[in-house]
């Protein structure tokens, strides 16, 4: 999915109380009539691990004849997440790749050198109309992985582990969390997972991982007695022990890794620990050397500075 030119978003919050270093309120944007609330990048915390960006869409009720439409547009130095909650999205790229994903399935693009795709809606699930809802994130590459080559998998929600405890239930998306690993290949240590939580149900995080977050999608959750409701991003101390709380019924996303090795910049869809290679990814888009999105021809253009 498509983000924003400015380099950190806006959405900020306050300091949290005891082992919550951070408390981002996600700012609010608009993909092509369809709207997201953006947590990172944020004015208050660009990373968490390897995830540089996060958003989520929706939900949005879509009436028949109405659809997502990301038009064909170019990443390099990261890996896509598309994780949904509900609905379809049909994924095309310029390795020819065409793949739907459908709740709980995860579509993982590595851009690498360089990669184009669009998201759409599929005709059928258009013509019927749906509800869609679901988080987008973006991984940085390691800087010797940065100019990799470009690749696509897609992981079917049958092949993650699910990890079950007292009221609550989590579906690990990929890296190690909560004693289970997903088959996804990832580029650095990290843990992305999906946790429902019963009113009531306690939750410890692992501390493996220096950088960990908890975001709020539904529910409202508590921290050493402190509430936060939902679309808060969550971000912990190093080393503090930490227990989600379900103050009612929740859903959550833990994610975090080790921090990256050095600064990186972000640009659009860019991202690189090289200015001048986002420079670069400019001049590429525009000369058309990304190469064609499969079917779909309707590119869309360079942001102006």
């Amino acid at each position: 999915m498509t983000g924003q030119r400015a380099e950190t978003s806006d959405g900020g919050g306050p300091t949290g109380p005891g082992s919550i270093d951070t408390v981002i309120v996600p700012r609010t944007s608009d993909i092509g009539g369809f709207e997201v609330r953006r947590a990172l990048p944020s004015s208050r915390r660009r990373m968490v691990g390897p995830f540089i960006f996060l958003d989520e869409m929706g939900p949005a009720t879509l009436s028949p004849g109405e659809g997502l439409d990301v038009r064909p547009h170019p990443h390099i130095g990261l890996a896509t997440v598309t994780y949904l909650f509900s609905g379809e999205i049909v994924h095309r790229d310029s390795l020819g790749t065409i793949q739907p994903i459908r709740p709980g399935d995860v579509n993982w693009m590595t851009a690498g050198s360089g990669i184009a795709h669009s998201e759409r809606t599929g005709p059928e699930t258009r013509a019927a109309g749906h509800t869609l809802a679901g988080i987008q994130s973006w991984v940085a590459l390691p800087e010797v992985l940065e100019e990799t080559a470009p690749a696509f998998a897609h992981h079917a929600i049958t092949t993650l582990p699910v990890v079950d405890g007292e009221g609550w239930t989590a579906r690990v998306i990929a890296g190690e969390a909560l004693g289970a690993e997903a088959p996804v290949a990832t580029a650095s240590p990290l843990f992305y997972a999906d946790v429902t939580m019963k009113p009531g149900a306690r939750l410890p995080l692992d501390v493996e991982h220096e950088e960990r977050a908890a975001y709020v999608a539904t529910g409202s959750v508590s921290v050493a007695g402190d509430a936060f409701e939902a679309g808060r991003l969550l971000v912990f101390r190093p080393g503090d022990t930490v227990t989600l709380a379900a103050e009612t019924s929740c859903r959550l996303m833990l994610l975090g890794g080790e921090p990256m090795d050095g600064r990186r910049y972000i640009w659009w869809n860019f991202v690189s620990s090289r200015k001048e290679r986002i420079e670069q990814a400019k001049a590429d888009w525009t000369a058309g050397r990304f190469g064609p999105v499969p079917d779909d021809p309707e590119a869309l253009p360079l942001p102006a500075d």
